[in-house]
């Protein structure tokens, strides 16, 4: 159902835009390639069971955990301007 000025099936195309837009960016942090042995950030060494479980993996779980805390912050405006997103 349209409201205002917009088409029929707006609003849904703009949630599944919102979404790809989602897994693209998760997809593209996604470590490729051989597992280093060592973290990254700490020097840490990285277990064998991690290594093998996350193909391409550059950090301990430590440096890991703190990296996506950190991350979680951003985010959480539509930025493609939906009005009604915004005025939450």
């Amino acid at each position: 159902m349209a409201g205002g000025w917009s088409r029929d099936g707006a609003v849904q195309e703009q949630i599944d835009a919102s979404v790809e837009d989602e897994i693209q960016r998760a997809r593209s942090e996604l470590a490729v390639g051989e597992s280093a042995t060592e973290c990254e950030e700490c020097g840490a060494p990285i277990p064998e069971a991690r290594r093998k479980a996350i193909p391409g993996v550059r950090l301990c779980i430590e440096c890991q955990s703190a990296l996506e805390k950190q991350g979680s912050r951003a985010g959480g405006i539509n930025r493609r301007g939906s009005k009604d997103s915004q005025l939450r």
